[in-house]
């Protein structure tokens, strides 16, 4: 109970729970408009959704951003008027998509990295190259590389698991400003599930400090 306690009175913390509900309320909704009978069900979720919008903060180090989400939130509340809502979503978006590409280049750059280190420390341990047997054709061999690809990326990420939690959370995000800018369309399940991924990611980052991404 401290330990939830703690992690509420911290913005970081608020912030998470508020985007974790809304992107449930997004995920279920989804699921649930095809369905006779739930009309009021799933205009309840869609008010939950906004209300919980409204009361996240956004992340100080997206200068940018941030000010077009003020913008959109002070539209949103009422206290201003006049403010092309659109407009401002779409620098939004154009912006936050901008940051997660860079953050995923970022987590690129860290995985070579992390790679590049297993394999050296393999290397070590390996007291003699393998050998190729003979009559081994083009496609096994390919087979082969991708093979030890894959297994060297899931060794790079089991030995690093915050770059792993900012990969996953980067990559949920980064679906809603695709589909806003037009870049790649999604329906709201897809977004809603992105995001949920994203959140419950956050969240571990916030309540264990440790498992933030160092980087190089």
């Amino acid at each position: 109970m401290d330990a939830f306690t703690r992690f509420t009175n911290q913005i970081q913390g608020r912030d998470r729970l508020f985007r974790t509900t809304q992107y449930t309320c997004m995920l279920l909704r989804y699921l649930l408009e095809p369905r006779a009978g739930k009309e009021k069900v799933v205009m309840k979720l869609k008010k939950l959704e906004s209300s919980v919008s409204t009361g996240r903060t956004s992340n100080l180090n997206r200068v940018v951003y941030f000010i077009c989400d003020t913008i959109l939130w002070v539209k949103s509340v009422g206290l201003a008027s006049g403010i092309n809502k659109e407009k401002w979503q779409m620098w939004a978006a154009r912006h936050y998509y901008y940051f997660l590409l860079l953050s995923l280049v970022r987590d690129l750059y860290e995985i070579s990295l992390q790679m590049e280190q297993v394999a050296h420390d393999r290397a070590k341990k390996e007291k003699s190259p393998s050998q190729n047997p003979p009559g081994q054709c083009v496609a096994d061999e390919e087979t082969e590389w991708l093979q030890s690809f894959l297994l060297l990326l899931f060794r790079s990420l089991k030995k690093q698991p915050p770059l792993l939690l900012d990969i996953v959370k980067n990559l949920g995000d980064i679906m809603n400003p695709l589909n806003q800018l037009g870049i790649y369309k999604s329906n709201p399940g897809i977004i809603g599930l992105g995001g949920l991924m994203s959140s419950i990611a956050g969240i571990i980052t916030v309540a264990y400090p440790q498992m933030r991404l160092k980087t190089h």
